[in-house]
């Protein structure tokens, strides 16, 4: 595979007003052959060790899920990115990406693994210092010990920081002695160490500890019986007085909530890898459930309205595989960046993932909202056996619903990532005026119609570098009509999120498309190129109507109409044939029996 072109690294957000070479991204067909090794060791995983005790895991055998841990710390698998000196493998961002994409497939087993090695181990191996590494990352990266991570409340679910959990110094100033309320703790019921946020005294800001389950005053709630992910552990925990060793603060005083907001952003882009193999594993079982299914005398995948859905299925889970990755790589090149530049391996990480703190929320809403839609329709292939419990669709539908709340609601993150973006802009760390000036003089003058510029996909880069301008008129005047009260405005701010969400998911397409066909051949990559041309179609749609709706909510009679046709002018395309483009593109998942694209 051609490799990814060296670049100035991207800032977060960039993407709005920067147009990248396809060469420039990363795409998964770029990963490498130790990369490639990985990921099947973690197949070959959960082929022999979960998947023939599926059952049993959503039973809650007791014992049954922390030894399926430690087999896979036995293996590597919870130490991908612990550094190799505290006993983990030391691997790329990108590398803990795909890991997360593999195990997404698994239900109960992705949200204990995911806990563990995300929210669990990286607090302690992002801020802690070397005492505390040394001592816990090593039991944490081979599964000796689990961890969890006990934020939540039950007054401070997004609000994260309005929590009520007090630590206070004791008498001697040896320990900080913890009391308070958890809820919504995942790992909780078999968990040997807590990452626990509390107030010291009346701070303005948590601040962050590592808790040891045999300290003690720790108490547990019954398990929560859950819609979906029924076999992990979720407990409410109470701290009555639990002394926790000052050497045990995490950072500094007061650095909780820092903390709690870098681990969710990367909890987030993590999630966005993970829901795709969740969605690789109900299409490729709905395929061959559509190829074997016969009505009316034939299968029913040869039926164009079952192919409509396959073929949306594959379309929108190879967007959001073409995305997540892009962001992974974009984090990844920033976080060199910043090592070359002296930063600790850690500080870069972190730092790194800050900086593309939009992608990761963009990701988050965007790939929830992918598996949300295909086990939807995993079970209306289905039929009648998708509503049954003994076919998988059932327990995949249940399973989904959950990511669309944790790691911050999709409704948080769409006004996280807004607001992220204005709040650059007004920094000047994201340069938006210019172009959304730009765009608003366009709006007064005549259309320019200069000569077709050739290659793969030019006609579809068009639309897309004019769906930047509709959501930069949009936004630009959103800001200036409503200023100071746009924050209040949360329908605006959803609808201003739901246009940068599909474009970046539209350009991610356009380039995986464009780069394959670099490297392969125009033929090789017919379907990819398919899947991009469908996707920017419906994405055209949804910037669309979003920016409709917007302009109707704050601007009136002559703007109000200005705005209408500049959205109609920057949202004008080609027609499109989709439905010959998705039968094409379901007769390839039909000749796999599955998806392999």
């Amino acid at each position: 595979m051609e490799p990814v072109v060296k670049q100035q690294a991207l800032k977060g957000g960039e993407f709005l007003i920067r147009e990248t070479d396809a060469r420039e991204v990363f795409i998964p067909e770029d990963f490498n052959e130790e990369q490639r090794m990985m990921a099947q060791a973690c197949q070959d995983f959960i082929n022999t060790e979960i998947n023939p005790v599926i059952e049993r895991i959503e039973h809650m055998e007791p014992g049954l899920l922390p030894s399926l841990m430690e087999k896979a710390g036995e293996l590597g698998l919870l130490g991908i990115t612990v550094p190799e000196e505290y006993g983990g493998l030391g691997m790329s961002f990108n590398t803990s990406m795909l890991i997360a994409d593999i195990f997404g497939q698994t239900g109960s087993f992705s949200t204990a693994f995911g806990a563990h090695t995300g929210i669990g181990t990286l607090p302690i191996q992002y801020y802690g210092n070397e005492e505390q590494k040394e001592k816990y990352l090593p039991l944490l990266g081979s599964g000796q010990w689990k961890a969890c991570y006990c934020l939540t409340e039950p007054d401070a679910g997004s609000d994260a920081n309005s929590g009520k959990t007090r630590a206070v110094l004791s008498a001697d100033g040896s320990h900080y002695l913890i009391t308070g309320q958890k809820m919504w703790i995942s790992n909780a019921g078999f968990a040997d160490l807590l990452i626990v946020f509390a107030k010291i005294d009346n701070d303005k800001n948590l601040s962050a500890f590592i808790v040891e389950k045999t300290f003690g005053g720790i108490t547990m709630g019954e398990e929560e019986k859950k819609l979906g992910i029924k076999g992990s552990s979720t407990r409410q925990v109470f701290f009555n007085e639990t002394p926790v060793p000052v050497e045990n603060m995490l950072s500094e005083r007061g650095n909780g909530f820092k903390i709690a907001v870098n681990i969710l952003n990367i909890g987030r882009i993590k999630l966005a890898a993970g829901v795709i193999g969740g969605c690789k594993d109900v299409l490729s079982k709905s395929v061959v459930y559509a190829n074997e299914r016969r009505q009316f005398g034939q299968s029913i995948s040869g039926f164009g309205a079952i192919k409509h859905k396959m073929a949306e299925m594959a379309t929108r889970l190879w967007v959001t595989e073409a995305a997540a990755y892009r962001a992974g790589q974009n984090i990844e090149q920033k976080i060199e960046e910043l090592k070359a530049s002296g930063l600790s391996k850690e500080e870069a990480i972190l730092k790194g993932v800050e900086q593309f703190a939009i992608e990761c929320a963009i990701m988050k809403v965007h790939g929830s909202e992918v598996l949300d839609y295909i086990v939807d329709e995993g079970v209306q292939i289905y039929g009648g056996m998708g509503f049954s419990a003994d076919a998988p669709m059932e327990r995949a539908y249940r399973d989904a619903r959950i990511t669309r709340i944790y790691e911050g609601t999709n409704e948080i993150n769409r006004m996280l990532l807004v607001g992220m973006i204005f709040k650059r802009a007004m920094k000047g760390e994201l340069n938006l005026l210019g172009p959304a000036m730009a765009v608003a003089k366009e709006l007064t003058s005549m259309p320019e119609f200069g000569e077709d510029t050739p290659g793969i996909l030019a006609e579809e880069k068009k639309v897309l570098k004019n769906l930047k301008k509709a959501l930069l008129m949009v936004a630009g005047k959103a800001a200036q009509d409503i200023g100071a009260r746009l924050d209040d405005e949360q329908e605006v701010l959803m609808l201003i999120a739901d246009m940068v969400i599909e474009i970046y998911a539209a350009e991610s397409a356009l380039l995986r498309a464009e780069k394959m066909a670099l490297t392969a051949g125009e033929d090789a990559a017919k379907s990819q190129l398919s899947m991009a041309k469908i996707y920017l179609a419906g994405a055209v749609e949804r910037v669309q109507t979003a920016g409709r709706e917007a302009i109707a909510a704050f601007a009136t009679d002559d703007e109000a109409n200005v705005l209408q046709m500049g959205l109609k002018r920057f949202t004008k395309t080609p027609l499109v044939n989709t439905v010959a483009l998705r039968r094409q593109i379901a007769d390839v998942l039909i000749a796999e029996n599955g998806y392999k694209l």
